[in-house]
């Protein structure tokens, strides 16, 4: 068996690895049993805070490392955290204003729990913050709310849909993660195929040796991607994994 030219294959969740049903098909989870048997590392790169993550890192019995909300975390191996980038509390609270002040759904992962504009907390110098959300159907609101994004500064602003925005720390985002996973697998960001759909995955697939892009992107992620395939309901990751990754064997 010749040696692979890709090590790690650095997969996005929502739209990419899950179908709309929000599941891992039978036929990809098998493929991706198979890459792993031939050696590949197989890294969930996600949006999700890793409670939202690990319950699939779980079924496909995934030890290897994990890039959770969009790059905040990074953890070595499933429950064992190699490095943490946190939000300071008064941006989180001036981006609750905001979206109070736009009548905006909003969100945002604390490292213990998920809250929202239902069910927020008047605790917010007192958590730990991670990531920011602002989700709108109405293409003004959303305009005007990056408007005023952009004038706060220090900010990495992405989607994961095209009627949300992401915000995370300046600087941090999949590729920053995805770098880290590198550094503790002793590989180059050469070696990485790296697949996604959204804005938040945009980075990481310039930034790696092969970027796809799932045949349900967004129109800007294919314009950058290297490589197009099938859609998440397709079953997009095993072409990428049987006509790319494994091609040859």
């Amino acid at each position: 068996m010749s040696e692979l030219k890709y090590k790690l294959l650095a997969l996005d969740m929502d739209g990419t690895l899950l179908n709309d049903n929000h599941e891992i098909t039978q036929e990809t989870a098998k493929w991706i049993q198979i890459a792993i048997r031939r050696g590949v590392h197989v890294c969930l790169s996600t949006g999700r805070a890793v409670f939202h993550a690990m319950p699939y890192a779980v079924q496909l019995g995934l030890e290897t490392p994990m890039v959770t909300v969009n790059g905040s975390e990074v953890w070595k191996a499933p429950h064992d955290l190699h490095i943490r980038h946190l939000m300071d509390p008064a941006l989180i609270r001036t981006m609750q204003e905001i979206g109070e002040k736009y009548n905006s759904w909003y969100w945002a992962y604390s490292v213990e729990e998920l809250f929202n504009r239902e069910r927020w907390t008047d605790n917010i110098e007192g958590l730990e913050w991670l990531k920011f959300g602002f989700n709108t159907e109405v293409d003004e609101v959303r305009h005007q709310i990056m408007m005023e994004l952009q004038q706060l500064g220090g900010l990495q602003m992405t989607n994961s849909s095209p009627v949300n925005i992401e915000i995370n720390p300046a600087g941090i985002s999949k590729a920053s993660g995805v770098a880290e996973v590198c550094k503790l697998l002793g590989i180059e960001m050469s070696e990485v195929v790296a697949v996604g759909d959204s804005l938040n995955d945009l980075a990481v697939i310039e930034a790696v040796g092969l970027g796809v892009a799932m045949g349900n992107a967004q129109e800007q992620v294919k314009e950058a991607a290297d490589l197009i395939v099938a859609s998440n309901n397709e079953d997009g990751i095993v072409e990428v994994i049987r006509e790319h990754i494994l091609k040859g064997e």
